[in-house]
């Protein structure tokens, strides 16, 4: 994942999968744990969100989002896909917005 994330940033002139591949080297203790509930109070309608971590489905998502993060529960991936959502893996990320315009690290 980190050679993908850095080859992309490299190919595309695009710093964030640099960053994001950076943030996948730290030690899983530092990595970030999100609830939904948090996703849901700080996100809108079709943001598009990058979670350097792990994503835990407490709480609800009212509106849809497309997401991609280095973990995710069973629980949090199903109530995204529910409210209209998007679960992407990191690689599709990339192919789906190459400089990584308007995608936002969250955590």
């Amino acid at each position: 994942m980190v050679k993908d994330l850095k080859q992309a940033s490299k190919k595309n002139e695009a710093p964030i999968w640099s960053k994001l591949a950076d943030l996948a080297l730290k030690p899983s203790s530092s990595k970030r744990t999100v609830n939904l509930t948090r996703i849901n109070k700080i996100t809108k309608e079709n943001d598009v969100l990058f979670v350097p971590g792990k994503i835990l489905g407490t709480g609800n998502l009212s509106h849809k989002i497309i997401l991609s993060s280095f973990s995710i529960s069973t629980t949090a991936r199903n109530k995204i896909i529910k409210s209209g959502g998007n679960v992407m893996a990191y690689s599709d990320m990339i192919k789906k917005f190459p400089t990584g315009k308007g995608v936002i690290i969250f955590g």
